[in-house]
């Protein structure tokens, strides 16, 4: 059951990936984007980590997507206030591209068979450990970091 929710988390990430690509407008774009961040969400709770899976979905889907999404509406892009894209602009993206593939190429070549992921094993993602140590271990920092982000929105306001 964990791989064909696996395989389908993987085809709507790589979908939805594929769709931001090629979509004209940018709107539709971001939207795309926001529904990567949610297959990739999918993956992290199959991977028993639910912290990053819920921190994934309010700040990276909710707030800097919001943000991006404001900032495009709001910017009016228009087609003919766009500038032309000059030739070697395009010839030097083609090689930038080709570069990253010969470097993942020869990543995933050179890559060996390693132990797989196992899934919904351990302790290590889970709210209630997190919440545990950080609140024993850890708590003078997470105290000094409060006071500092307290400071920091009374020197905004």
């Amino acid at each position: 059951m964990a791989n064909i929710l696996f395989y389908i988390l993987s085809a709507m990430a790589v979908g939805a990936a594929l769709m931001m690509l090629l979509a004209k407008n940018p709107v539709k774009s971001i939207l795309w984007l926001i529904v990567v961040f949610f297959a990739i969400s999918g993956h992290y709770i199959l991977l028993n980590a639910q912290f990053l899976a819920i921190v994934n979905i309010i700040v990276y889907a909710g707030a800097i997507m919001v943000l991006f999404l404001f900032v495009v509406m709001l910017m009016n892009l228009n087609a003919e206030t766009e500038p032309v894209k000059n030739y070697r602009l395009r010839l030097i993206g083609l090689i930038s591209g080709g570069c990253l593939f010969l470097v993942l190429l020869s990543a995933f070549m050179t890559m060996q068979n390693s132990n797989p992921v196992l899934m919904k094993t351990g302790e290590a993602g889970l709210i209630g450990k997190l919440g545990k140590t950080l609140f024993t271990n850890y708590v003078l920092p997470f105290e000094i970091s409060s006071v500092l982000f307290l400071s920091a929105m009374i020197g905004a306001v």
